[in-house]
């Protein structure tokens, strides 16, 4: 699988920061802290051990509707 950039929230420095990606199999990957807060993952469905779950700004997913 190889990843292009689409963009970043707008409130990030550089480095490291919740992003967007577009891959060539037609699907995205995002960038984001991963979750580790026990509640919020009590609230998780069907999770499987292969998978998790990040926390990305809002803005970062609006990119998506810009790049479909």
């Amino acid at each position: 699988m190889r990843l292009t950039f689409i963009g970043k929230t707008g409130g990030s420095n550089e480095g490291s920061c919740p992003a967007l990606y577009r891959t060539d199999r037609g699907t995205y990957v995002v960038q984001g802290k991963i979750v580790t807060d026990a509640l919020a993952l009590s609230d998780v469905r069907d999770l499987a051990a292969d998978e998790t779950v990040v926390e990305v700004p809002a803005d970062v997913l609006a990119l998506a509707l810009e790049h479909r």
